[in-house]
């Protein structure tokens, strides 16, 4: 077996220095999506060994795309928090290498609204969306400058608040603020969107996200795009999974791909190896999950999920969704808006697509996805769980479930030629993908691609990394903190790695310093 390398440290006691062997450990990390990545960048620079296994042929999990031909399809970036270089998730960015020397666009909008012909733009500068949204609704003043307010609140939490959105708010400023942001956390985004009377106001704010996330979660949304710190990486998702990957690789990690884990060895409540469907039985020092958690505990390791993240599978505030999409070559690059375009369809398109907006996205910004002179539009619609588990269900008939996805292109296709009569004859379908795609590829129960939407009421909180009953194994998944996301799986990888340290300081010190004559055996 391999032996873990071993480096030397000069320790102080008392009124003695003692050179002491420090055993690095072997750290097996199951999934390499951008928790796992993350755990494995953050393990090697902690000095161990780190090996990413990935069921997938690329890395990255979610955070991929793909080409169809001439033009590139951007499965998630819509924006990224942590594009503010003043911000913590920023910091975090670089450690992993994510940006690299990647340029980042900040759009001057970040969503439109309709409302029987009116627009309303989430805009960038924030005071031109208060002047706008007053423009729209004189009556909604006072409830404009309550948004307003609490979008600032945010920002001086995040850091990016003032004119160069680089202050963060002290203490007092903060308790100041605490009243202003209190009621959005008993609020969710449909109720919050009856406090407003105009109806474009109304819609602009429910439209988003749904009407069931919590307020906050709206601000942070808009607190984040206003706060310069919710830009896209050029060059798309893929490429920025590979960078991550690079800088993994290039630290002196091993990547693994089209390596399914089946079990994890547990001898004494330590796990000791884990055994792959090829048959491969890799030992190790400690495991991290970064697979998805219902995969963890239902297949990787014969134990019950810890009561905690029971909870929030079972609690019926915690809604887990997805999405089904559809991708077209746009034959001109002159479009009737900029970033996502969000319109209520008619009542029987709605029973049709199973929902009362339709997101559109466009992406003119990279002009690497395209050919020139044209660009790409993609549609999101959003599933429950129910909706998510027919899909899946339907693939099983790969007949019915091809008819099903080419009857959701010609529809979208024909609604957007209605809503834009210049796309007629410029539009061409490249893909169509559906929550039985995301399960399909990510192994999450019903396709779900972030963690539970944030309900109102609730304040996030990480659950622990530790698996209870086992001494080594520790997770990373976005599972552990509401409402999930690239820099939540991204810090839970960071936080696995944070309690290995803690484990390893409890097991090494009390040999070493307290006993400096006693030599700790070497791991093999």
């Amino acid at each position: 077996m391999e032996k873990i390398s071993i480096t030397h440290k000069t320790l102080f006691f008392g009124h003695n220095y003692f050179r002491v062997e420090v055993v690095m450990a072997k750290i097996l990390i199951i999934g390499g999506g951008v928790s796992g990545l993350s755990a494995g960048i953050h393990a090697l620079k902690a000095g161990h060994e780190a090996i990413i296994c990935e069921r997938h042929s690329v890395p990255g999990g979610n955070l991929t795309g793909w080409q169809r031909g001439r033009y590139h399809i951007d499965n998630c970036i819509h924006w990224l928090t942590g594009t503010n270089q003043n911000t913590e998730t920023y910091k975090l960015w670089e450690e992993l290498g994510a940006l690299g020397e990647a340029s980042v666009f900040q759009g001057e909008t970040l969503y439109t609204c309709e409302y029987e012909g009116e627009k309303l733009s989430l805009y960038r500068d924030l005071e031109r969306l208060r002047w706008e949204m007053f423009l729209f609704s004189p009556q909604d003043e006072k409830e404009i400058e309550k948004f307003i307010t609490a979008i600032k609140g945010i920002q001086g939490l995040c850091g990016t608040a003032g004119k160069d959105h680089n202050e963060k708010s002290g203490l007092w400023k903060l308790v100041k603020s605490a009243p202003t942001l209190l009621p959005y956390v008993y609020m969710s985004t449909g109720e919050l969107s009856k406090r407003f009377t105009h109806p474009l106001l109304k819609r602009f704010i429910a439209c988003l996200l749904g009407d069931d996330f919590s307020a906050v979660a709206l601000l942070m949304v808009f607190a984040t795009f206003c706060g310069d710190d919710g830009g896209v990486p050029l060059g798309g998702s893929l490429k920025m999974a590979q960078r991550i990957a690079d800088n993994f690789e290039g630290l002196g990690g091993r990547l693994l791909l089209k390596k399914t884990a089946k079990k994890i060895n547990i001898v004494n409540g330590k796990a000791v190896s884990v055994v792959f469907e090829d048959g491969d039985v890799i030992p190790c020092d400690y495991v991290v999950c970064a697979a998805d958690a219902k995969t963890t505990y239902g297949k990787l390791l014969s134990m019950p999920m810890p009561k905690a993240l029971k909870k929030q599978f079972t609690d019926k505030r915690f809604i887990r969704f997805s999405s089904y999409h559809t991708a077209f070559a746009c034959k001109t690059d002159e479009l009737p808006f900029r970033g996502d375009f969000i319109f209520q369809l008619p009542k029987k398109e709605q029973v049709a697509l199973g929902t009362k907006y339709l997101i559109v996205r466009e992406f003119s910004h990279d002009k690497t996805f395209a050919p020139k002179g044209q660009t790409v539009l993609q549609t999101l619609t959003f599933c429950t769980e129910e909706k998510s588990k027919e899909f899946i269900k339907l693939r099983t008939d790969k007949h019915a479930y091809e008819n099903k996805k080419m009857q959701l292109a010609e529809t979208i296709e024909r609604i957007l030629v209605e809503k834009f009569p210049m796309f007629r004859e410029k539009l061409h379908c490249l893909d169509v993908w559906t929550p039985a795609t995301y399960h399909r590829y990510y192994g999450e129960e019903i396709g779900a691609y972030m963690g539970f939407v944030f309900p109102k009421r609730y304040l996030p909180k990480r659950l622990t990394a530790r698996v209870k009953g086992l001494k080594n194994v520790v997770l990373a998944t976005q599972w552990q903190q509401t409402p999930g996301g690239l820099p939540t799986a991204a810090n839970m990888g960071r936080q696995a790695i944070k309690e290995i340290k803690r484990l390893e300081r409890r097991f090494f010190f009390p040999w070493k310093i307290f006993n400096p004559m006693v030599k700790k055996p070497k791991r093999v």
